[in-house]
Parts: C-alpha cells; sequence; structure tokens
C-alpha cells in the first residue's frame, strides 16, 4: 500500500545497506589484516585454538633459544675439558720420563717442576671455564648436581645438562708429584685413571650435546608445524575474501540505488493530490 507516513521501503533498502556496509567493512578489515579473525565474534572457537597454538609457538621460540644455550655450555665445558686432557698426556709424558732410571735426581726435580705447574693449571682452567659466569668444571659447579632445560612446550619436556667436576682433587692428582722414581711410578697409575676420568666426562658431554641437537631440530618441525596449523585457522584466504569484498560493494551499491529512488517514491504519491 502506498503512503508517505511510513517509506517502507527506503527503511528496507537503508537496512540492506548497513548489512552490505558491515560486510565491506568486515571483508577490507580482514584483507587489510591478513586474518581471518579479527574479532571474537568471527570464530570464537577458531580464536581460543589459535590463542593457544600461538603460546605455544612463543613458548617453543624460547625453548630453541634455551637449547641453543645448552648446546653452548656444553661446548664450552667440552672445549676446557679438552685441554685437560692435553694437559694429562704432557704430564704422563714427564712422569713416564721420570720413572726412567736413566733420569738423575736434579733432573726429576725439574721435571716435578713443570708437572707440579701443570696440576695447577688444570684448576685453573676447571675454575676459569665459565658460562654467564658460572664455573663449568670446578668442584661443587652449578651443574655438578644437574640442572633441568626447558625443550618443549610444557614444564615437563626437560633436559638435565650434568657436568663432572675435571679439578685436581677430582682427578686423584692433588699430591701427585714425580721427585722420585717411585713417585713418578705411581703418578703414571694415577694420570691413567685421570684420563679415562676425562674420557668419560667428555663421552657424557658429548652425549647431552647430542641430544641437545635432536631436540633443537624436533623444537623446529614442531614450530614450523604449528605455525602451519594457526595459519590454517586464522589467516585470511585472499581470493575468497576479495570476492566477498566485491560482492558487498556492489550490493552496497545497488542498496544506495534503491534508498535514492525509495526516497523519491513520496514525492510521486503527492502528485496523486493535486
Amino acid at each position: 500500500m502506498p503512503a508517505i507516513n511510513t517509506n517502507t521501503a527506503a527503511n528496507s533498502a537503508v537496512r540492506y545497506l548497513n548489512i552490505n556496509s558491515a560486510q565491506e567493512s568486515s571483508a577490507l578489515s580482514k584483507l587489510s589484516s591478513g586474518s581471518r579473525i579479527t574479532s571474537a565474534s568471527d570464530d570464537a572457537a577458531g580464536l581460543a585454538i589459535s590463542t593457544r597454538i600461538s603460546s605455544d609457538v612463543t613458548t617453543l621460540q624460547q625453548a630453541a633459544t634455551n637449547a641453543s644455550q645448552a648446546t653452548s655450555i656444553l661446548q664450552t665445558a667440552d672445549g676446557g675439558a679438552s685441554n685437560i686432557s692435553d694437559i694429562l698426556a704432557r704430564m704422563k709424558s714427564l712422569a713416564s720420563e721420570s720413572a726412567s732410571g736413566t733420569v738423575s735426581t736434579s733432573s726429576r726435580a725439574y721435571i716435578n717442576s713443570e708437572f707440579t705447574q701443570l696440576t695447577q693449571e688444570i684448576d685453573s682452567i676447571a675454575t676459569g671455564t665459565r658460562y654467564s659466569n658460572q664455573s663449568l668444571l670446578s668442584d661443587g659447579n652449578t651443574f655438578s648436581t644437574g640442572v633441568s632445560v626447558l625443550v618443549g612446550s610444557s614444564a615437563s619436556d626437560t633436559i638435565t645438562i650434568k657436568l663432572t667436576s675435571l679439578s685436581s682433587s677430582a682427578l686423584g692428582l692433588s699430591s701427585s708429584g714425580v721427585t722420585t722414581q717411585a713417585a713418578a711410578t705411581t703418578a703414571l697409575g694415577t694420570l691413567d685413571s685421570a684420563i679415562d676420568l676425562v674420557s668419560a666426562a667428555r663421552a657424557d658431554i658429548g652425549a647431552q650435546e647430542s641430544r641437545f641437537n635432536f631436540s633443537a631440530d624436533s623444537i623446529s618441525t614442531q614450530t614450523q608445524n604449528l605455525q602451519s596449523a594457526n595459519s590454517a585457522i586464522k589467516d585470511v584466504d585472499i581470493a575468497a575474501e576479495q570476492a566477498t569484498l566485491s560482492s558487498a560493494e556492489v550490493k552496497t551499491q545497488a542498496a544506495v540505488s534503491a534508498e535514492t529512488a525509495a526516497n523519491q517514491m513520496p514525492q510521486y504519491l503527492l502528485k496523486l493530490l493535486g
């Protein structure tokens, strides 16, 4: 029924204009942000899942840093242990020389002087091998009882770093000397045991380092897969959203035209009164 008091056609056109304009704004927002979910109302469940995945990715990225730092700690410790191993080899050579019956007492004193200095150098290396101002190879070092490193998205995803003390006392060398042939012979046995201890410590360090390397690879794979899953949930489909935007633009233009035509209808009805 034609009427001039209520323009139903104009009201309907305005309603669709608002709907189409909202669709156009939403599409523009998604295209400009690159995200399919720009507000919780777009996909409440998807937003919740995406938020959890994003937090896991952030945690894994930090875990990757943790694993890298742990590897650096182990490499530093292994470098110190390698130097100590070289010193022990030299000390064994000195002990072998002193154990020979062809060496004079005065010569043994000179040999023992170097032997003692090298023993002290072992302690210097054990104390001076540090990471972030923490001694790694000294007696009672921070890592001697084990330090847990987070390498995952859960608090239970940890690997423990444990380092053995390689000081002269820990190696049984603190009271060793080569001033006599008998003492040198005893020192040879002690040095063999010390070399075995250092070799075992380095093997353990290498095993831990290998584990952290594999853990780092696993973290990288997990991060990549989670980012891919998050992309499927959150990232906008550019082609589909562009089609939605084009459709909304056309419908908005049509609604504007319809609104213009509807507003002219009362003017036409007034002519009936003439």
